[in-house]
């Protein structure tokens, strides 16, 4: 949910047909009075509602993630699919996930953990990612200190990371251990989140876990050999219509953006739709280096967020 480092655009509205070009302008919103006020009771039901289904759903995980078994990674898929359906955002999924629920002693005789890497341009690709996929999330230390949503994160078994050169070795080694478990998790290697008109260049350390390079040099345990599947997120329907340039800002939280302005205005759109594109595995074995492992991977997934943008690919409702 890293977001600091892109200013934020003006946000302006415009008056254009809407078509699907990337680049063309969605129609403007603009609500009478009544619907205004429809608008806004809509968005304090639903962020009611989410509180209400965070409370139940982390009081259940709370107890689940001290018991063995999976269950505990089923319910944090199970909350993010509660948070789409009332936010009201539909989920169009193109591919196979390569990911599934499997145990320490499944990765032990030999079936490979997915590391998932995505473009990120939004608290929403943690709620969209996560209703579709049983995973855990990798994101920056700060979040675990946020309130309530640092305590979500904790109980969906987030690893936190942070910029320190010298918790590096610490952190690879918790999603080396997560691995190993047989846990599926998630990298947005952009480091920070866009505006959600282009995917920003990945860096390759992210990418570490998957083809260490020096780091088990310098004593690291081992990850198990892991399948990278790249994917695509894209925000493309929005009251029903394409999204062009100038609304991705509905769904884009980047730069100095305050998260709470953010909610109260996105919450108050009647409907909205995302697409996932799951792509075809790479095996990291098959590159010389981090680089480039994460060029192949960052192709994939700016290909494929190019094509979603365009109304190029056709995808099936989840």
């Amino acid at each position: 949910m890293s977001h600091r480092d892109a200013k934020p655009s003006n946000g302006r509205r415009s008056q254009s047909r809407p078509v699907l070009d990337e680049n063309a302008a969605f129609p403007a919103f603009q609500p009478t009075t009544r619907s205004s006020l429809y608008s806004r009771l809509r968005c304090a039901v639903r962020l009611s509602l989410v509180l209400v289904w965070a409370f139940v759903t982390c009081s259940i995980q709370a107890v689940l993630i001290r018991l063995p078994g999976r269950l505990k990674i089923v319910m944090p898929r199970l909350f993010w699919k509660g948070v789409c359906r009332i936010l009201g955002i539909k989920i169009r999924v193109l591919g196979q996930s390569a990911g599934g629920v499997r145990t320490a002693r499944d990765v032990r005789e030999g079936q490979r953990p997915v590391v998932f890497v995505a473009n990120h341009c939004s608290w929403l690709d943690i709620a969209v990612i996560g209703s579709e996929l049983p995973v855990v999330f990798v994101a920056k230390g700060e979040v675990g200190k946020w309130p309530l949503i640092g305590t979500a994160s904790r109980l969906g078994r987030t690893i936190f990371v942070s910029r320190n050169r010298r918790e590096t070795g610490r952190e690879l080694q918790d999603m080396a251990a997560r691995l190993w478990d047989g846990d599926d998790i998630v990298l947005f290697p952009e480091g920070t989140s866009s505006d959600g008109s282009r995917v920003l260049p990945f860096l390759s350390s992210f990418f570490a876990v998957a083809k260490p390079g020096r780091l088990e040099q310098i004593g690291l345990p081992k990850a198990p050999p892991v399948l990278i599947q790249p994917v695509s997120v894209v925000y493309d329907s929005l009251e029903g219509l394409p999204v062009g340039r100038s609304r991705r800002n509905v769904f884009s939280w980047y730069g100095d953006m305050d998260l709470a302005p953010h909610l109260w205005s996105f919450g108050q759109w009647r409907s909205m739709g995302a697409s996932l594109m799951l792509h075809e595995p790479i095996t990291p074995d098959e590159f010389l280096s981090r680089k480039d492992l994460s060029r192949a991977t960052y192709e994939a997934v700016n290909t494929g967020a190019a094509d979603l943008r365009r109304g190029r690919q056709k995808v099936n409702a989840s």
